[in-house]
């Protein structure tokens, strides 16, 4: 089993909150605004000062993802406002499945089969993300069946669609792949993770890893607690030996999570937002 140095290595892609003294883990969120705005609500009054934020990918990936980074942002304002003095790493954001197609889609004009990637992250809930920057899927065929300049123009749209709203390109710029609080404590992560792998050599483990999360049980590399936000299963709640799924599927009919946690891996609260009525 891969084990954890007693000197974490320090990784652009990585955050370490060992010196937080409570840390509030936020799960996928698929684009629901309104849910996110009351879950906000119920945190920001149990709120202390010096918690910290991490939000567990899949910010994206359904509804009104619009409303929901213009929340999500607010949202990061009001915590950095707060004293003590706050720095923006101290509310994390990390990059979910959802965010990675986002990604890929931007730069899908260096794909070989664009067309087939394309119909893929479509079936996979990125459409909502392209018709909120003003994408439109039949032109991104019509765009691939072309070739490589129309699908460059085509992405480049995107593109300056999304720097044109304040705050989602840097956001989507700052995006990690893991937080955690230090050895001997929690990791933070999106979907899985490769038991048998060290931290540095995950990859896209984080986002696509999910079958290999259960093998996390026993633990993994001197972490007391390993936290991921999304099952892609729709398993719910699940805490399994180290292992903690807090998915309680927001934006597939359930609520949203969110944990607040001790650097050394105990639940300390729980909110949760309902989902509408239908």
């Amino acid at each position: 089993m891969a084990t954890l140095p007693d000197a974490l290595p320090v990784f652009d892609h990585s955050v370490n909150l060992s010196t937080a003294p409570r840390v509030w883990a936020i799960a996928a969120i698929h684009g629901q605004a309104e849910i996110l705005a009351r879950l906000h609500d119920a945190v920001g009054a149990r709120f202390v000062p010096g918690d910290r934020l991490v939000y567990l990918g899949n910010v994206l990936g359904g509804g009104d993802v619009a409303g929901t980074l213009a929340e999500l942002l607010r949202f990061r304002r009001s915590v950095l406002a707060l004293p003590p003095l706050y720095l923006p790493e101290d509310v994390v954001f990390l990059r979910g499945r959802q965010e990675e197609m986002w990604h890929k889609l931007l730069q899908i004009h260096f794909a070989p089969k664009p067309k087939d990637l394309l119909t893929w992250m479509l079936s996979r809930g990125v459409d909502a993300t392209l018709a909120a920057y003003g994408g439109d899927r039949d032109q991104g065929f019509a765009a691939a069946a072309e070739g490589m300049v129309a699908l460059t123009r085509w992405t480049a749209r995107l593109k300056a669609a999304m720097q044109a709203v304040p705050g989602h390109q840097p956001w989507f710029a700052d995006l990690r792949r893991y937080a955690h609080t230090g050895p001997g404590g929690v990791l933070f992560v999106h979907a899985g993770l490769d038991p048998t792998r060290p931290l540095a050599e995950q990859r896209d483990a984080f986002w696509w890893e999910s079958g290999a999360f259960a093998g996390a049980a026993g633990g993994y590399a001197g972490f007391a607690r390993i936290v991921r936000g999304f099952d892609p299963d729709g398993g719910g709640w699940r805490e399994d030996g180290a292992a903690l799924t807090i998915d309680s599927g927001c934006g597939r009919g359930g609520g949203l999570t969110a944990v607040c946690f001790a650097p050394s891996g105990e639940i300390l609260d729980r909110v949760d937002a309902a989902a509408p009525a239908a």
